[in-house]
């Protein structure tokens, strides 16, 4: 198994739907940033329902050495802009980010990324997940936005739809 470094939203809405630890299936250890711990406490004061990192002894934050200043001028989060950057100093293991900008920066610096809905895919490979269609519904009531388009596609490649 491989590492993951992830930012907030994956963190995010698989803690509403009740299925975070399915990253211990996937990941041998999961790590993200002070960025991202920080992120999260402030939806929280907001009254957002939102995972204590503090809660999950399994999930180690790590700060980057490093924040590239050229990068501090696109429309990231310091989340994302922290977790990219940890993931450039490590090397190795999968960068979990579901923002589309984020990911195309990360896989323009030949990261490795999965999403939420890849998170899921997988589990429901591996049996994890009995029925993929009522996840997608749950992460939908959660307050992620999933596209009519995106739903199909995710629900083909579960062999769904």
């Amino acid at each position: 198994m491989t590492d993951a470094i992830s930012n907030t939203s994956p963190l995010l809405y698989l803690f509403r739907i009740g299925k975070i630890d399915l990253l211990l299936h996937h990941f041998e250890h999961i790590v993200t940033t002070p960025g991202v711990k920080e992120e999260l406490h402030q939806g929280e004061t907001l009254g957002y329902h939102v995972p204590n990192l503090d809660h999950f002894p399994w999930i180690t934050i790590r700060q980057p050495k490093h924040v590239p200043s050229e990068w501090l001028a696109s429309d990231l989060g310091q989340g994302e802009l922290e977790v990219i950057s940890l993931a450039l100093e490590l090397g190795q293991g999968v960068v979990l980010l579901d923002d589309a900008l984020a990911r195309n920066i990360a896989q323009a610096a030949g990261l490795t990324v999965w999403g939420t809905l890849r998170v899921l895919l997988e589990s429901k490979r591996l049996g994890y997940i009995e029925n993929m269609e009522s996840v997608v519904e749950e992460l939908k009531a959660s307050g992620m936005w999933i596209s009519n388009d995106i739903r199909y596609r995710i629900l083909r490649l579960a062999g769904e739809a």
